[in-house]
């Protein structure tokens, strides 16, 4: 089944020096834009993390440091790779809770203001874990009866993510084929950044979603607990939650 799209949507795939997302840093970016009509682009760009890449990631990955090393670094890749992202609805596998996050602290360090706020998450691997509950290899071998060659390349993996998402329109018949409808099935919160520190409760309003405050609201939080504020801001948190403490903060002492 083809996707019913109203806007362009990019599913996209990164491979890193490692999961923290605070310190590690974009090595491939993969990128896949259809368009309403159809037409597909597709994009791969090796980047330059500007730091060792861990023997770890490297054997998931197969990229060295010597892969990377004449590539552009993500600083001067942000504004093209944000102008691709433009107006356009984001998907991926696992992108919602890791690399969406990512970029969007790429971004950020690269001192790009890009804003997410407008565009849809559809994450294929919350859909395949509500349905089936596998990794990409076996959701691509489950919905698309094939072996994924070349797992764990950037590029691979995100065509596997557009193929399943599509085949799984096909197999659910009360899967919506609207990006709003996904995003809304794929979102496990209604997160206030991006990666669900803060979390939207059923009246709107902030709530802290990890540690001892969990469940709280933040403006009372930040009101009580003075240090709170101040330890987020030092804490190995990605610059879009402390953005997200800080507004919440301001419109307190209004």
């Amino acid at each position: 089944m083809e996707l019913n799209l109203r806007k362009p949507i990019v599913f996209f795939d990164l491979e890193t020096t490692g999961i923290n997302i605070t310190h590690d840093r974009i090595v491939e970016i993969s990128i896949v834009k259809i368009m309403p009509n159809g037409e597909k682009i597709e994009r791969t760009r090796r980047v330059n993390p500007e730091m060792p890449i861990p023997a770890e990631a490297t054997a998931i990955h197969h990229i060295t440091d010597e892969d990377v090393a004449g590539e552009p670094t993500f600083r001067q890749l942000a504004k093209s790779l944000a102008a691709v992202f433009t107006g356009c609805d984001v998907a991926g596998y696992n992108s919602n809770r890791f690399d969406i996050p990512m970029l969007d602290q790429e971004f950020r360090r690269a001192g790009v203001d890009f804003d997410f706020s407008s565009a849809r998450f559809i994450d294929v691997q919350t859909i395949f874990h509500k349905k089936e509950q596998r990794t990409l290899e076996a959701a691509y071998r489950f919905y698309c009866n094939s072996e994924l060659e070349g797992a764990h390349s950037a590029l691979a993996d995100t065509r596997a993510t557009y193929e399943v998402l599509k085949a799984q329109l096909d197999r659910y018949p009360d899967l919506p084929n609207d990006m709003e409808k996904l995003s809304e099935y794929t979102c496990h919160n209604r997160n206030v950044d991006l990666v669900g520190r803060l979390v939207y409760n059923e009246k709107n309003q902030e709530v802290i979603n990890f540690g001892k405050y969990k469940g709280r609201l933040a403006e009372e939080v930040l009101s009580e607990d003075s240090g709170y504020y101040g330890w987020i801001l030092k804490g190995d948190f990605p610059d879009n939650t402390k953005a997200a403490f800080t507004r919440i903060r301001l419109r307190c002492k209004k």
